[in-house]
């Protein structure tokens, strides 16, 4: 898979919802709205965003929360959970342990439809665990126990935020651009740390039919 694709890939509809719950397989019906806030290793601006990746090696750990969202009248409001990668190779997926069992059973019926991409690398390596998310006007952080990110915006003319429109995702609405502060990673699959590289916030709005 060429890199330009990933992006695409992570965010794909799976059409076949195997290892969905029977009473789910003939799902039809599904949309949601999500806040995501991400940092990669690339520099600054990623490319991937813009749909002109280069080929370098990139690490990354995006938060996903969702506003809003349905899957055959199954609420998907407040489901919250971060995927770390290595671009095309590996994908862990923490998922919030403060969620109820209403909102675990509707992120197992969601993820193979609308983050087929995450769970096609993630394969099996999917756990529950404490999600801590920190917020100000300028700074992000969410850490999970192998995944820590701190963000802040990136300064633009007079020191106002960088927003940008009209990026060829419907995960990349709402873009504001940040840089890194804190993006490591430790576990018995990968070990990294980066720092004043690419990190994001962006709004999600995505439907299947």
């Amino acid at each position: 898979m060429k890199r330009r694709d990933f992006a695409k890939y992570l965010t794909a509809a799976v059409p076949a919802l195997t290892s969905v719950p029977t009473s789910l397989l003939a799902a039809d019906s599904w949309s949601l709205t999500a806040d995501l806030t991400e940092s990669c290793s690339c520099a600054i601006p990623c490319p991937c965003n813009f749909g002109l990746p280069t080929d370098k090696k990139c690490e990354g750990s995006r938060l996903i929360e969702i506003v809003s969202g349905q899957i055959n009248e199954i609420d998907l409001a407040g489901i919250k959970f971060v995927a770390t990668f290595e671009m095309r190779k590996w994908a862990k997926i923490y998922v919030d342990d403060s969620m109820s069992d209403a909102q675990n059973e509707a992120f197992e019926a969601i993820l193979p439809v609308a983050f087929g991409g995450f769970k096609k690398l993630a394969k099996k390596d999917v756990t529950r665990v404490p999600l801590t998310i920190e917020r100000s006007a300028k700074k992000i952080r969410f850490s999970v126990p192998e995944s820590t990110v701190e963000i802040q915006k990136f300064k633009g003319l007079n020191g106002a935020s960088v927003n940008i429109s009209g990026l060829p995702k419907p995960s990349m609405r709402d873009y504001v651009q940040y840089e890194s502060l804190v993006h490591k990673h430790k576990s018995n699959t990968s070990n990294w740390s980066h720092v004043k590289t690419n990190g994001f916030t962006s709004r999600m709005i995505v439907h299947g039919s």
